[in-house]
């Protein structure tokens, strides 16, 4: 007998497991499906670990309104639960005068998302707080800063296997198909068959290929995926001269290669943005030249050949090079009119700090009545 389900969550990444988190917790009973043989393996564990405070994304924006929200919210669930996280702040360098009206602008859209505590340094002030750093003025966020994404990942599915759920691991969904007024059906590979009234789509790179794969869902409705590596390179010894975090003014694609460091004060500068066709997760070397000559602009002292290669991560973009950043794209039945379905598409970064505010919106957006 097919067993059956409420919601089949696909994906065990921060945000698949927020969700199952979530749903779980209202009483549903959830099943997630993770084709790895481990939780958050892909863009879950290859990023900066970044607690964003929600300045750069246009104001009205899913990505504004879910960092703002999702960044109380995971602050509050790291203190609540012990949690690994640290309240770091950065600092957005103008390194010359050109940029300063960039710096304006930034400052703008923040106070327009809601970032009530982004405030404007001079350069004295800035060279008190961080002497290495070259720069003409910059913004200060307190509320930036960083998690152990890991310990992230273990307490969400923790928190959603006590509440009921189901995480399966080694689970990779082959086929799907949809049909109307019956269960969805998905085919699940050393597994079988699971139905279910709904299936949440939060596949990653994978989710532009599970949406084409449900028989019934409009092809339509899937975008077109867009593929972005990011670099990152770490000091060979020593420690970074720095206590915050150190941000460039941003650039086409990304934020800039910045200085960040984990839990434990190692540095790393990253990531830089290198259009791929297909997702692979080794550091360029050749990357290298560039990476000094972006750091230092903003830190004029780092010492030749002192970066390694220190690992890399793949973005899912709905944009490609040259083209205006994308929102998050979260489609519900009220988007495609298939009752059920919720795909996830192009959750890149500030998808960790919004893991717990997209949660909700998806539990809306399964029934119907997307959050707006």
């Amino acid at each position: 007998m097919m067993e059956s389900v409420d919601v089949v969550v696909v994906g065990a990444g921060v945000v698949g497991l927020a969700v199952a988190r979530h749903l779980a917790i209202e009483g549903r009973s959830v099943v997630v499906l993770e084709r790895e043989d481990a939780v958050g393996t892909q863009t879950s564990s290859r990023n900066s670990e970044i607690i964003h405070a929600g300045i750069y994304y246009p104001p009205g924006s899913l990505k504004a309104r879910m960092c703002v929200t999702g960044r109380a919210l995971l602050y509050r669930y790291c203190a609540d639960n012990t949690i690994a996280h640290r309240r770091t702040g950065k600092l957005i360098v103008a390194t010359d005068r050109d940029q300063l009206a960039a710096l304006d602008r930034i400052a703008d859209r923040a106070h327009a998302n809601g970032v009530g505590d982004l405030r404007r340094i001079d350069r004295d002030e800035l060279a008190e707080l961080e002497p290495e750093v070259s720069g003409v003025a910059a913004l200060w966020s307190p509320s930036t800063g960083i998690v152990d994404a890991h310990g992230l990942m273990r307490a969400l599915r923790r928190d959603a296997e006590q509440s009921g759920a189901v995480v399966s691991l080694r689970s990779a969904v082959t086929t799907g198909r949809i049909r109307p007024g019956h269960p969805i059906e998905l085919t699940v590979a050393d597994i079988g068959e699971i139905a279910c009234r709904a299936v949440v789509n939060c596949a990653g790179l994978g989710a532009w290929a599970l949406a084409s794969s449900l028989t019934g869902f409009p092809t339509a409705h899937v975008p077109r995926r867009h593929l972005a590596k990011g670099n990152y390179f770490g000091l060979r010894s020593g420690r970074a001269p720095f206590e915050r975090l150190i941000y460039p003014v941003p650039v086409d694609g990304g934020l800039g290669v910045h200085l960040t460091f984990d839990l434990g004060g190692a540095a790393r500068f990253g990531p830089d943005v290198q259009w791929v066709d297909r997702p692979e997760h080794l550091v360029d070397p050749t990357r290298a030249d560039a990476f000094y000559a972006a750091i230092r602009r903003y830190w004029p002292g780092l010492p030749d050949d002192a970066l390694q290669p220190d690992f890399a991560g793949i973005r899912p973009k709905l944009t490609g090079p040259g083209e205006p950043a994308a929102d998050f794209l979260v489609q519900g039945p009220a988007d495609h009119g298939v009752a059920g379905v919720v795909n996830l598409f192009g959750i890149e970064s500030p998808g960790l700090t919004s893991c717990f505010a997209l949660a909700a919106h998806v539990a809306a957006a399964i029934d119907g009545d997307p959050l707006r």
